[in-house]
């Protein structure tokens, strides 16, 4: 009895000394684990701790979410997501995220872009995607350890599938599920993938196979102009990564970079969220070290808290809203496609009937597609949403409810079977009976980064 009080008493005393701050150091899986509970008992208003799944050995892979309605989705607020830690050893994002975190919940109702942040979107926080792999490591390691990997020695970027390849590589690995189920459960809009290694903000595609998409060495998706923009917003908001010339040889202009331009990457996040999961998610590389002394972690703290907060706000980015029968009931699955930007899978509408479009401001035409009813088109003026906390709202509405021709949605990339393999068949949801055969590191510029 007296040693469980002892124990129950440690852990009231750890939850307490949260409140106090958080310390600029390394924290591991079980300081995370109490540091999170901890933020979630005392802003319980507008904070929620949940797990998407374990890791290998067991481990919770942690989410904070921060919002003004964090238990559930609502429509009209749009879905954020910030990962980090996907590779064991690069730890520097795993350390920012959590002063993310601190920084939110101790300036929500005191700032006022904080406040508006929090009130207008849903902010998911994984502060950790590779927990076995950040035990297994050990400071300083500025190339490359085994951490990066998970315990079944997988990269787990290179462990989605890939659009542009059918390479045979490893099983899908329990943390790679998790995401790829978490991914299928919210509507993302937005999202972004911390790693080290370099000081860089790379974006799709990180593939290519020579197809329409490759153009001058860069692997171009349909809403390249968006990429360019978000990279260059995190860049320039970071004290030092728009000067492109951080790292010893390696040179990028304004700090960003396309990920295929770079070098080809086979089975990665960023792609895979891009194509399949209806979300925007570019890789932000935050230190030329990727485990650094943690006498550095003040500094690098004061380098990326503007970006990240700046980037957050791109969630505003376009436009929103409903598809709606003449009753105004949701209609989902329905296809919501702007003109001149040909997804290879097309954008549909979630259960809620919702879609969210990330677009700069300028003029569009949208073609809206329901199965048996004629195709509703309208050309909207996009506004900067950003400034001021909110994209442009519009509802689409099919005024009969009977249909009026034969028209039939494209077919949908998450139902769809793209090569499927053994694999797949043990995953629960729909969509991952599409999984390609996934691809492994390729190179040794791909073991050093991304």
């Amino acid at each position: 009895m007296f040693f469980r009080t002892v124990l129950h008493c440690l852990w009231i005393g750890s939850m307490t000394s949260w409140v106090r701050g958080l310390d600029f150091n390394f924290h591991d899986s079980k300081q995370i684990e109490v540091y999170l509970q901890s933020v979630s008992k005392n802003y319980s208003t507008f904070t929620n701790l949940y797990s998407i799944g374990k890791s290998v050995q067991g481990r919770e892979l942690w989410v904070l979410v921060l919002g003004k309605y964090p238990m559930e989705h609502k429509v009209g607020i749009p879905e954020f997501k910030y990962v980090g830690n996907m590779h064991g050893d690069e730890v520097v994002g795993r350390e920012m995220l959590l002063h993310l975190i601190d920084y939110l919940v101790k300036n929500y109702g005191a700032d006022s872009t904080v406040t508006r942040l929090i009130d207008s979107s849903r902010l998911h926080v994984l502060p950790s995607m590779n927990p076995d792999g950040f035990e297994a490591s050990a400071p300083p390691d500025c190339v490359f350890s085994k951490g990066r990997y998970n315990r079944n020695n997988v990269d787990l970027n290179r462990n989605f599938p890939d659009t542009f390849s059918t390479a045979a590589s490893s099983s899908v690995q329990p943390e790679t599920q998790a995401v790829m189920s978490w991914i299928q459960s919210e509507s993302f809009v937005l999202s972004a993938n911390l790693h080290g290694g370099t000081v860089v903000a790379s974006y799709p595609y990180d593939n290519s196979n020579g197809g329409s998409e490759l153009v001058n060495g860069v692997s171009r998706s349909p809403d390249h102009d968006v990429f360019v923009h978000l990279a260059k917003t995190y860049s320039y908001n970071h004290t030092t990564m728009h000067t492109g010339t951080q790292c010893g040889s390696l040179t990028f202009p304004d700090g960003i970079t396309n990920g295929y331009q770079w070098y080809t990457l086979i089975g990665g996040m960023q792609d895979y969220n891009y194509v399949w999961g209806q979300c925007f998610e570019i890789t932000l590389e935050l230190s030329c070290c990727k485990y650094p002394p943690a006498d550095q972690l003040a500094d690098f703290w004061q380098e990326n808290r503007a970006a990240l907060l700046a980037y957050m706000q791109q969630v505003h980015l376009g436009v929103k809203g409903q598809v709606l029968d003449v009753d105004g009931n949701p209609i989902p699955s329905a296809v919501v496609e702007v003109q001149g930007r040909n997804n290879i899978c097309p954008y549909k509408t979630n259960k809620h009937g919702e879609y969210y479009r990330l677009l700069l401001p300028g003029t569009y035409t949208f073609v809206v597609t329901v199965p048996g009813r004629e195709p509703m088109k309208k050309t909207l003026q996009i506004p900067n949403g950003p400034e001021s906390f909110s994209a442009l709202k519009y509802d689409f509405v099919f005024q009969s409810n009977s249909p009026t021709s034969d028209s039939v949605a494209a077919e949908s990339c998450t139902t769809a079977n793209h090569n499927s393999n053994n694999a797949a068949a043990s995953l629960q949801a729909p969509h991952f009976a599409i999984l390609l055969a996934l691809a492994g590191a390729t190179a040794m510029s791909g073991l050093v980064h991304s």
